[in-house]
């Protein structure tokens, strides 16, 4: 394993770990374009199950950026990723935090705070997009995508009842040749 990985592992992470408002999830298109389009490490396809593992493993978010780096670069990058992933942003909401217990009566900062929420929901719009993208399952894989989201949206069902429909629809698809 080359250095200049890991320390490619601590630029990339670090700098995105820095834009993730609204968490981890929040970065994911930009994860992506940084893993598999500037730096090559992975293809589309990989990058999608390694987030659908990152997704349906127990445990934060960052997760990812965690499973991204053992890919690449084994234990060592998995722990330099996690790392470059979790510490720049928790200072920055440590200090932040201190700014809005200081500041937060502050017309402005109120202001800006409510401006990073549909920030935050944009990013993470964006995400599904690329996840769904990526991982290449065409428009039936793409209309199971729609049809989860729509429901775990629209009703109180837990989230996973509709994942299972839809992996079990697109399994017994896959298994009678459709795709």
């Amino acid at each position: 394993m080359e250095r200049g990985v890991l320390g490619q592992l601590v630029v990339t992470f670090g700098t995105i770990s820095l834009m993730a408002i609204g968490g981890a999830n929040a970065v994911v298109p930009e994860i992506h374009r940084q893993i598999v389009e500037i730096l090559g490490w992975m293809d589309a396809p990989t990058f999608a199950r390694l987030f659908a593992i990152a997704q349906t493993a127990p445990g934060p978010n960052v997760m990812l950026a965690s499973i991204v780096g053992w890919h690449v670069a084994g234990t060592g990058g998995l722990l330099v990723a996690t790392a470059a992933m979790l510490l720049p942003s928790s200072v920055l909401a440590l200090v932040c935090s201190r700014g809005l217990r200081r500041f937060g009566d502050n017309r402005i900062v109120r202001v800006v705070t409510l401006a990073l929420v549909p920030i935050a929901l944009g990013l993470m719009l964006a995400s599904g997009a690329v996840a769904a993208l990526a991982a290449d399952a065409g428009l039936f894989g793409f209309a199971i995508t729609a049809a989860t989201a729509f429901v775990t949206y629209r009703s109180k069902v837990n989230p996973l009842v509709p994942m299972a429909a839809g992996t079990a629809v697109y399994v017994a698809a896959w298994s009678a040749g459709l795709l």
